[in-house]
């Protein structure tokens, strides 16, 4: 295996030589539990490898297993990992310079290629920042400072980050024991249509979600609503994909209640949809955008864009007013600049719509072979498959039931995010249709022994 070339690595496909985790990756992870913290991401215990090396949408791990990656980091790996023109371009700015907020050649480039892809016209004002929840919270500042006001409002599902004001507008439990949250956020009901929030069917609805916006706003708001944040397709809820006539409609709310409207496109950017954004899905323009993920092509940077009126709000905008440390480094930037350009060159936003259209055909006959494939979706590789007890109560399946699923997959080679009801796939922008092909019938085995075993229904 090691004399293999990159291109003839990534195309073998997954290789299962011992069990998994194997025993160099067990004595590993048994040492690094010493000094660990507990809380690190749920599928990285599950899974329990020691990475050696990835390349592609392959990882393979120190005891020479080689398994297919279609979790990309939670949407982080759009290049795939280890891109060669990506890893080339850090290496040549770590040599030159990595660390401080000077202006660099590398941030130039950077700006103007976000600029090149605004989602907006006059949307090409960027602050730059490290993790996706520092820039969801200068976000919300940058609103209050442009609004004079102070409330915020989210949706159910929603996911926007850990730290304090995006916590308070976690519209899932996860913020359970993490009170009192900020005061002045409010969470109404998003457009999950497979679980509508109100028990009704779209599209006779209506979007009665709309409708329930509206009346909470009036009802239990202070009349104080300085922005709506909104993810304009769930990530964390499930990859759910809402109708096109949702987020103009709380775009008309934010304006009748004198918000502004922020869509959160830490997951749904830069091609992951099919589109370079995921509002472009329904043609709003909005007034701020958060954005990170695969944003810098594996390097912790995101950002907010908006419009000049909006960016010179003060104090936002004094100096040292909206910066970070870390944010628009030149290292960082050179990372994002290097990724930007390979989703441009490589055309990774149209293979995303591609290769996510091939992905969604391979799985859409589960629905009728399998007795626990409640929904299917998918926009670009942004794809979504819901596991359920019944078809008709919609009741997930049990997390004894989806970490098996994991389990079992994970021993035949395939990195999944399987161990929730609410399955996401969204693997890197530059996979194939071999890729997709070895993937879909890994599933197709693990779900086919789920089924003969009658796991689904027992567990």
């Amino acid at each position: 295996m090691d004399n293999l070339n990159r291109s003839e690595r990534m195309a073998v496909g997954p290789r299962v030589q011992t069990e998994i985790p194997g025993p160099k990756s067990r004595a590993l992870r048994e040492r690094e539990e010493v000094h660990l913290a507990p809380g690190l991401q749920g599928f990285a215990l599950m899974a329990g490898i020691v990475v050696k090396e990835a390349l592609g949408s392959t990882v393979t791990d120190v005891d020479g297993n080689i398994l297919i990656d279609i979790i990309g980091g939670i949407g982080v790996n759009g290049l795939g990992h280890s891109h060669p023109k990506y890893v080339k371009a850090v290496q040549d700015q770590v040599e030159k310079a990595s660390v401080g907020s000077f202006t660099s050649e590398a941030r130039v480039e950077l700006l103007e290629r976000l600029a090149k892809n605004r989602p907006a016209p006059d949307l090409h004002r960027a602050q730059l920042y490290s993790s996706g929840a520092e820039a969801v919270e200068s976000a919300l500042r940058l609103a209050k400072c442009a609004t004079g006001k102070y409330e915020f409002v989210s949706f159910w599902g929603g996911f926007h980050g850990k730290t304090l004001g995006a916590l308070s507008l976690m519209g899932s439990d996860f913020k359970d024991k993490l009170g009192p949250m900020a005061p002045g956020s409010h969470i109404a009901p998003y457009a999950n249509c497979y679980r509508c929030p109100l028990g009704q069917k779209y599209p006779s609805c209506g979007m009665a979600c709309v409708e329930m916006l509206r009346k909470q706003l009036k009802t239990t708001t202070a009349g104080e609503v300085a922005a709506i944040i909104v993810e304009p397709m769930q990530g964390t809820a499930g990859n759910v994909i809402p109708p096109k006539e949702f987020l103009p409609a709380v775009k008309e709310v934010a304006r009748e209640v004198g918000a502004l409207l922020i869509a959160d496109e830490m997951i749904t950017g830069f091609g992951r949809t099919g589109k370079y954004w995921g509002s472009q899905h329904s043609g709003v323009e909005p007034d701020i955008v958060t954005l990170g993920k695969q944003f810098g092509g594996g390097f912790p940077i995101s950002a907010i864009l908006s419009r000049d009126e909006i960016v010179s709000a003060k104090p936002w905008s004094n100096p040292s007013g909206s910066s970070s440390s870390y944010g628009g480094g030149p290292l960082a930037s050179a990372a994002a600049a290097a990724s930007l350009r390979i989703i441009e060159e490589e055309g990774l936003v149209e293979n995303s719509r591609r290769m996510g259209e091939y992905f969604l055909r391979k799985l859409e006959p589960f629905l009728d072979r399998y007795p626990f494939i409640g929904d299917i979706r998918g926009a670009g590789l942004f794809l979504g498959v819901e596991m359920v007890k019944d078809k008709t109560t919609k009741e997930p399946l049990s997390k004894g039931v989806t970490n098996r699923v994991f389990q079992e997959c994970l021993k035949r080679g395939l990195l999944t995010m399987s161990y929730s009801a609410s399955f996401r796939i969204q693997p890197a922008m530059t996979i194939d249709e071999s890729t997709i092909d070895q993937s879909v019938a890994v599933l197709t085995e693990v779900f086919d022994f789920i089924t003969a075993e009658g796991l689904w229904n027992k567990i």
